[in-house]
């Protein structure tokens, strides 16, 4: 008894490598080639998607993730690789956190305000994804985030039709992003689960925007 105890935690422990295993290296072959590190090298997209996170850590500190991918995209405008910037994330209220921080910061970075477009729908990424496409209309975009992240949002984008490459903020340093990097190896196994297996829908509501119109 003792022994077939041992060996249910064993087999889901095997049977999860197996899952991120292969979620990697199906993440990492869509996105082959496809993300930057040197602003000089990128290709000119007309928009630039910034994906969303805490702009402060638990301890109440400056979130380096949220510091360095701002950094990127203000970087990227202002080397004329993208003429606006979409920044997507979770905000419930508009007006009011994520995004709205996010366009603040770019503000500050030299970046004009009417080059700033805000998505408040961006929960997931799965959703500033879909949303890039059907709200604002673009089917080629640069993503801005963090490499592992950029790597999955490129994958979950050629699923959606969409042309993606990205821009890889720089990462942070380890002692400060062992969670982050801890959850997305299971947000990788989720993003492929939900391609493949669960088909999972985005949502992506909303009155479209045509970007750089009236």
């Amino acid at each position: 008894m003792l022994q077939e105890l041992f060996l249910v935690p064993c087999g889901l422990l095997a049977f999860c490598s197996v899952l991120l295993v292969a979620a990697r290296i199906v993440i990492a072959r869509a996105s082959r080639n496809k993300t930057y590190s040197n602003v000089l090298l990128v290709p000119w997209r007309h928009v630039g998607l910034v994906l969303g996170c805490p702009t402060r850590t638990r301890s109440g500190s400056s979130n380096a993730f949220f510091e360095n991918r701002i950094a990127a995209a203000a970087e990227l405008y202002h080397h004329g690789k993208v003429d606006y910037l979409v920044v997507s994330g979770g905000n419930r209220v508009r007006g009011d956190g994520e995004v709205s921080e996010m366009k603040s910061a770019l503000l500050r970075k030299g970046v004009p305000t009417d080059r700033i477009y805000v998505d408040y729908g961006g929960v997931r990424t799965l959703d500033s994804i879909a949303r890039a496409k059907k709200v604002f209309g673009q089917d080629r975009v640069t993503i801005i985030s963090q490499s592992f992240h950029n790597q999955r949002a490129i994958f979950l984008a050629s699923h959606r039709g969409i042309d993606a490459i990205g821009f890889d903020a720089p990462e942070v340093v380890l002692r400060n992003s062992f969670r982050t990097r801890i959850r997305e190896q299971a947000a990788k196994i989720k993003a492929v689960l939900d391609v493949y297996l669960f088909r999972t829908q985005p949502h992506v509501e909303g009155q479209k925007i045509d970007i750089g119109g009236s």
